[in-house]
């Protein structure tokens, strides 16, 4: 911001670094918004690089910092080349570039609107965004439904920064989102898979579920998930989804990593034994019954949020080794012990035992088995003996002649 400012150019810190840092919480990244043109401050940095095709953007890199500077956004222009609108109002290019004082309405919310000037350290607010952040209240700039046309995605944004910064939504920016969460099937997949992200694996998952549930905006990003929820009975499989998200928050809580292919796998779980219990019907063999269930469900859910092959491929595994759980004889437990993705399957092996997915026995043979010694084991994977029935004669063969005894010649 002072080299930017050093070269004749305006520099202010915007967004949600000067949200959080209000709020007392450290920002997660910083933007920086300046009058200079993407290739002007190139020109300033030796280390940077312009990215985007909606909006030019620059990215200067600190390290392995990255400090996004984008230029003031300017107003609305006839200019067909500079701005391009879809026929439902979402804009599709936006390279205009203007002031501050026309960048300030192109900002999606108050609280995101402020802007902190170096030249005299102080806030600068042209939305009431500073009354709105001392209210709690989430509040879109301009009309919201126009808002949302614009930018579908707010929406989301509107609930997890609700969540996240413990804020309510203002009653004017809430009463759209009922009626255009049908707008969100017109995002790509893959912008989609990035907002999944940033709401379930924030350590907010359980109240992001909720709140997108009582918008209807869940069932856009996973209609098969939505529609067993909708057709739920005991309250399974919406338990399951739910401790599997508690589980997902407590950890990011205590510091430990989380995977999306985890939580990914448990929103899709009942959609695929669904499908697994269709195909069963159909006299397919239990192999082929999974492979053909996991591959349709995935088929259908990348179409509308762009999941990463490497999570596809790690959820077909965690669901095809459930199977393989049931069987404790011989040394089928020892080869799935030793699988590369045992440990996460037995951490969904330990949901579905507590949500009343499998039985808990289950659950409890293979958490005593991992860590027995080799001879707890070895008496643990030994077949049952049968047991033989006492009584008057055999069942089976029960009139068949002796055979003659052997007599030495």
């Amino acid at each position: 911001m002072y080299r930017l400012k050093k070269s004749g150019f305006e520099a202010y810190l915007v967004g949600g670094c000067v949200r959080d840092l209000l709020l007392g919480r450290e920002p997660k990244d910083f933007d920086v918004v300046t009058n200079a043109s993407p290739e002007q401050v190139k020109a300033t940095f030796r280390n940077c690089r312009l990215i985007g095709r909606r909006f030019r953007l620059a990215h200067v890199f600190f390290g392995r910092e990255i400090i996004e500077v984008a230029t003031f956004r300017g107003s609305e222009t006839n200019d067909s080349e500079l701005q391009k609108v879809h026929e439902d109002g979402r804009l599709l290019r936006d390279n205009v570039f203007g002031t501050i004082e026309e960048d300030v309405w192109r900002r999606d919310f108050t609280v995101n609107s402020l802007y902190y000037n170096i030249r005299d350290f102080s806030i600068v607010d042209y939305t009431g965004g500073m009354e709105d952040h001392q209210q709690a209240v989430l509040k879109l700039i301009g009309d919201p439904a126009v808002r949302y046309r614009e930018d579908p995605v707010r929406m989301l944004r509107a609930v997890r920064f609700a969540v996240k910064l413990g804020f309510t939504i203002h009653p004017e920016t809430e009463q759209p989102i009922h009626e255009l969460a049908h707008l969100l099937k017109g995002i790509p997949p893959a912008r989609l898979f990035d907002e999944v992200l940033k709401l379930f694996l924030s350590g907010y998952g359980l109240q992001s579920f909720e709140m997108l549930r009582h918008y209807g905006l869940f069932g856009i990003l996973f209609p098969a998930t939505e529609h067993c929820l909708a057709t739920e009975s005991d309250e399974f499989p919406r338990q399951f989804v739910i401790r599997a998200l508690e589980n997902s928050d407590n950890r990011i809580a205590d510091g430990k990593s989380v995977t999306p292919y985890f939580l990914l796998a448990a929103f899709l779980w009942e959609p695929v034994q669904e499908r697994f219990k269709f195909y069963l019907q159909q006299g397919e063999h239990e192999s082929v019954a999974w492979q053909k269930a996991s591959n349709e469900v995935l088929a259908e859910q990348v179409r509308v949020i762009s999941i990463p092959r490497r999570f596809t491929q790690a959820m077909r595994e965690v669901w095809s080794l459930q199977a393989r759980f049931l069987k404790r004889t011989g040394v089928r437990p020892y080869r799935l012990l030793n699988h590369p993705r045992f440990r996460a399957a037995y951490d969904f092996l330990l949901l579905r035992s507590e949500t009343g997915g499998i039985d808990p026995e289950i659950a409890s043979w293979w958490t005593e088995f991992q860590f027995a010694d080799e001879e707890r084991q070895r008496s643990m994977t030994q077949p049952a003996r049968k047991s033989v029935r006492k009584g008057r004669g055999r069942r089976r063969g029960q009139y068949r002649s002796k055979s003659p005894k052997r007599t030495e010649s």
